[in-house]
């Protein structure tokens, strides 16, 4: 992943400024090698940070999709808290404000913030327009890629979960 994201910079001014990371270990380990590739640092956000998944913290995902509340989970997320943790839409409007406050940040410039499955479903589902109980429709694998452009007309969604070359990523 850090090559193809390295690669962004490549012959061009308007490579990557900064590398944001989600305060959890996995993503900090993820991020490492990007922010190294592009000759920067690794800057923590905490808006970046996984779902608060509360009492559910830890437990295996075979023994959850047993809990009655497993369907609401994937078919109703909107109306579904994590018993002790945050809601959905809570984690949702955490990440979005999260990007935007970091576009803003580096107007007109290319970010990477390195964060979780969810959280970045979530934010690709809000930039697409797509309501948030129909999120669990993406995938958004490890190490894979989502772009998207901030602009003065509202986000632009470039790719998700892509692991191929990321040198068509632009705005027509």
């Amino acid at each position: 992943m850090a090559g193809r994201i390295a690669a962004l910079a490549e012959g061009k001014r308007n490579g990557p400024v900064a590398v944001y990371a989600s305060p959890l270990e996995r993503t900090a380990e993820t991020a490492r090698p990007i922010a190294k590739s592009l000759g920067l640092r690794v800057r923590s956000d905490r808006g970046l940070i996984e779902c608060d998944f509360g009492e559910w913290t830890g437990a295996r995902l075979a023994d959850l999709a047993k809990k009655p509340e497993w369907s609401t989970v994937q078919r109703y997320p909107s109306g579904f808290r994590f018993p002790g943790g945050e809601s959905f839409l809570e984690m949702q409007t955490r990440m979005t404000s999260a990007l935007s406050r970091l576009a803003a940040l580096h107007p007109g410039q290319t970010v990477v913030a390195v964060s979780h499955a969810d959280p970045i479903k979530a934010a690709v589902a809000q930039a697409a327009g797509t309501p948030l109980d129909l999120f669990q429709r993406l995938t958004v694998a490890p190490c894979s890629v989502s772009a998207i452009a901030y602009t003065g007309g509202g986000p632009i969604v470039l790719t998700v979960n892509s692991t191929a070359s990321l040198q068509a990523l632009t705005i027509a």
